[in-house]
């Protein structure tokens, strides 16, 4: 069973601020908008990966948090769980509004990729050459038992040596990220 005392590591994204292990690591003023949020967190990182540009809000929050916790982690034979109560809505939202509008009818297809939910594990799974297993779960409220009992099996099976987990929840600019390595 996984336990508490087994955490390596963990990362938390909410109100402005990036916390890695108990520590700010980054904030921003509380006006600005997850956009500029997400945007100046990832200026901080100075990494080059211009993709990060064309995520979507949710593939944004999920990147930042796993590029701030797994940096100098062993990325080998790690996977990858998440999970949130809206899936990719904000996504579904805005792509639905663009087949809506009469005037300027054309679904985006950069959109449409972003209305699956599990599309950021795989922005993370792409970034970081995870190439293990990664399931994502919607549900009410993170469910600890569940991905408690997956991350058994990931682990008992051999088909991990880390699990990388946690809840990635992103709706109308109300937004939270917190992952933990196992």
């Amino acid at each position: 069973m996984l336990e508490k005392t087994n955490i390596r590591k963990s990362c938390t994204i909410e109100q402005h601020q990036i916390v890695v292990d108990d520590k700010l690591i980054w904030s921003s003023e509380p006006h600005v908008s997850f956009s500029d949020f997400a945007k100046g967190a990832f200026l901080h990182l100075d990494i080059d990966y211009p993709k990060f540009y064309k995520m979507d809000a949710l593939s944004k929050l999920a990147f930042l948090a796993a590029e701030y916790i797994l940096q100098e982690e062993d990325k080998d034979e790690l996977a990858l769980v998440l999970a949130n109560r809206s899936g990719s809505l904000d996504t579904d939202v805005k792509h639905q509004e663009s087949i809506q509008d009469p005037e300027h009818f054309y679904p985006r297809p950069a959109t449409f990729v972003y209305t699956l939910a599990n599309i950021c594990a795989g922005e993370i799974a792409i970034r970081h050459g995870l190439q293990t297993e990664h399931a994502f779960f919607v549900a009410e409220e993170f469910p600890e038992e569940t991905i408690t009992a997956y991350a058994n099996y990931l682990l008992q099976s051999g088909k991990a040596k880390r699990v990388l987990y946690g809840w990635v929840e992103y709706f109308q600019e109300a937004y939270r990220a917190v992952l933990y390595i196992f």
